[in-house]
């Protein structure tokens, strides 16, 4: 039974994608922030039937958390699969229904710092320490859960059709992301490794206080199409179907 860690798993998209690997036969380590959530979720999947699941404290922006998680782990498993870095934060405040966007020339340094803690930073600690396991795989996957909003390409179209839907923190930590994802490929490309940014659709979470459109089904769907790919799949690519339904791939 390959095995999968998935961070920010307990609710949302991560929720979702540790249900529908459970339901294909993956043995799911749910990686949750609170350890009690992260047991609430796990109960939730075992309800449905689901018991190739179980719950790990992983707080991706506490480096002894990241290492404890790998220790418990490993004492478990000598391989790892997958690797989906779903955690992820917007550092947004909304007012009603109103998300109030972060401005290029007012916002705190400090906002950059929480949210590249997580999205950007978050993703480097628990790669870093997961590698050695998922070298040990046969087809060894790694997804970072993106954002079309951190395409520099399309954000700098004005006939991009989300062209005015800015938000300089948020954005930026994607974009980070990615050229973090490019260069991880690129350093693993004589293997079997496959390192993947995948933007979901704007999907109704907590995320973003129910505004998208998408459903977590839809969202968790399109994120494994680019995670469950064999070893001829592509590699340091951005796929994204809501921007492009034909092949899913989105420039940088």
């Amino acid at each position: 039974m390959k095995k999968v860690l998935i961070t920010g798993a307990n609710k949302g998209i991560g929720l979702e994608l540790s249900r529908q690997l459970a339901q294909k036969g993956f043995y799911i380590y749910l990686g949750s922030r609170s350890l009690k959530n992260g047991l609430e979720a796990v109960k939730t999947l075992n309800d449905e039937g689901l018991k190739n699941v179980e719950a790990v404290q992983l707080d991706v922006t506490q480096q002894e958390s990241v290492d404890e998680a790998r220790a418990v782990i490993g004492k478990k498993t000598e391989v790892l699969d997958i690797l989906i870095n779903n955690a992820g934060i917007n550092g947004i405040e909304f007012q009603a229904d109103t998300p109030i966007m972060h401005k290029a020339a007012t916002t705190s340094v400090d906002i950059y710092k929480e949210v590249y803690e997580v999205n950007v930073f978050g993703v480097v600690r628990v790669t870093k320490a997961f590698l050695d396991l998922l070298e040990k795989s046969s087809e060894p996957r790694i997804t970072n859960v993106s954002s079309s909003q951190g395409s520099l390409t399309l954000h700098s179209d004005p006939n991009y059709k989300y062209y005015q839907y800015k938000g300089v923190v948020y954005q930026s930590s994607k974009s980070a992301l990615n050229m973090y994802t490019i260069n991880l490929a690129f350093e693993l490309r004589d293997t079997n490794f496959k390192v993947n940014a995948v933007s979901p659709p704007s999907t109704a979470t907590d995320f973003n206080h129910h505004l998208g459109k998408a459903t977590v089904q839809t969202a968790a769907q399109h994120i494994l199409k680019y995670t469950l790919i064999d070893n001829n799949g592509p590699t340091g690519k951005f796929f994204c179907e809501d921007n492009n339904p034909e092949t899913g791939e989105i420039p940088w």
